[in-house]
C-alpha cells in the first residue's frame, strides 16, 4: 500500500485555546494513538490533501520536527459543518507484527454481460474492512464483473485472499447486476423473435 508522508510539529500545550490558536494559523490538530501514550502534534491544512480527497486507501508516516517517524492509518477526522475546513484527525500508530483493520477500496474490472443486455449494476459496497499485517495491505481489491448476468451477484467469498481477512459476513453481496425496464423489453423481444423464427 502507497504511504504519505505528514510533516507535523509535537505540541505539548493541548487546551482549547491553544488549539483554536492553531487553527487560526492555517494547522490541523492532530493525536496518534495506539503507543505507549497518546502523542499530540499539528501539521498544515494542506499536508491533507492527498490523504483526505481521494478514493484511494494509504498508510501515513508522521514525521515530526524532532526527527522522529511514526507510521500510521488514518483512524477518525473531523469537519467544520459549515467551511468543510479540517478540525481534527485521529491517527492510530500501526507495528510491522500487529495487524491492522482498515476500509479499503473496491476497483471493478471488466464488463458485465448483464449491464450489456441492459441491466443495472447495484454496488452496496465500495469499500471493505480488512484485517491484516501492514505490508499485507491491498492498494484496492479487485473485483471482476464479467461473468455476472442479469439477477446475478459477486459475493465477498470470490475476493477471498491469503495477505488478509475480509471482517464481513460470507453472504455479503460485494455488487449485483438487477433487472431494469430496458432488460425486461430486451428479453421479450428476443422471446418474440424465437417464437417467429420456430414458426417459420
Amino acid at each position: 500500500m502507497k504511504s504519505i508522508t505528514i510533516n507535523g510539529s509535537q505540541r505539548e500545550s493541548v487546551g482549547k485555546s491553544s488549539t483554536k490558536a492553531l487553527r487560526n494559523a492555517g494547522q490541523v490538530p492532530c493525536v496518534v494513538y495506539g503507543g505507549d501514550k497518546p502523542m499530540h502534534f499539528s501539521a498544515p491544512e494542506l499536508a491533507f490533501s492527498k490523504l483526505v480527497y481521494t478514493p484511494n486507501a494509504h498508510t501515513v508516516v508522521i514525521a515530526l520536527d524532532n526527527g522522529e517517524k511514526i507510521d500510521a492509518i488514518m483512524q477518525d477526522i473531523q469537519f467544520h459543518p459549515v467551511t468543510d475546513r479540517i478540525l481534527h484527525v485521529d491517527f492510530y500508530q500501526t507495528f510491522e507484527d500487529k495487524e491492522i483493520t482498515m476500509e479499503i477500496p473496491v476497483q471493478l474490472v471488466g464488463t458485465s454481460k448483464g449491464v450489456l443486455n441492459g441491466g443495472v449494476l447495484k454496488r452496496p459496497y465500495r469499500k471493505l474492512k480488512v484485517k491484516a499485517v501492514p505490508s499485507k495491505l491491498p492498494d484496492f481489491i479487485e473485483a471482476d464483473i464479467t461473468p455476472l448476468g442479469i439477477g446475478n451477484k459477486l459475493y465477498i467469498t470470490a475476493l477471498e485472499n491469503e495477505d488478509y481477512k475480509f471482517l464481513h459476513p460470507d453472504n455479503t453481496v460485494v455488487c449485483q447486476v438487477k433487472r431494469s425496464r430496458n432488460s425486461v423489453m430486451a428479453a421479450d423481444e428476443d422471446e418474440e423473435e424465437t417464437e417467429e423464427t420456430a414458426e417459420a
